[in-house]
């Protein structure tokens, strides 16, 4: 079989080749833990990967409360996706605990 124009990442079981004895061999980036890859896998697509990179964080968010127990949450883009079996995304958002304590908190109405 060949993975020749045929490298995909993550697990996509369209991405195979006829391999010896009427099996699948594949050209995806799941290949190598199942062992099932074309013999061109590594040559062809590892060669081509490119793992993904991500943007500085934002800004923390308000606290969802404005009294009281909330979340806070920051996010950051991707600025170049994986592609042909790269290593992939870390976390895009991140969510903390906060305590809201607005000026009006506590007081009676």
């Amino acid at each position: 079989g060949s993975c020749r124009h045929r490298c995909c990442p993550g697990r996509n079981n369209a991405c195979w080749a006829p391999g010896t004895r009427r099996a699948h061999c594949y050209c995806d980036s799941y290949c190598q833990r199942t062992g099932d890859c074309c013999q061109d896998y590594l040559a062809m697509c590892r060669r081509a990967a490119v793992g993904c990179a991500v943007g500085p964080w934002g800004p923390w968010s308000r606290c969802s409360s404005p009294c009281g127990v909330g979340s806070r949450a920051r996010s950051r883009q991707v600025t170049v996706p994986p592609r042909h079996g790269g290593d992939p995304c870390p976390d895009l958002k991140q969510r903390r605990g906060c305590l809201g304590q607005h000026p009006t908190c506590g007081t009676a109405k």
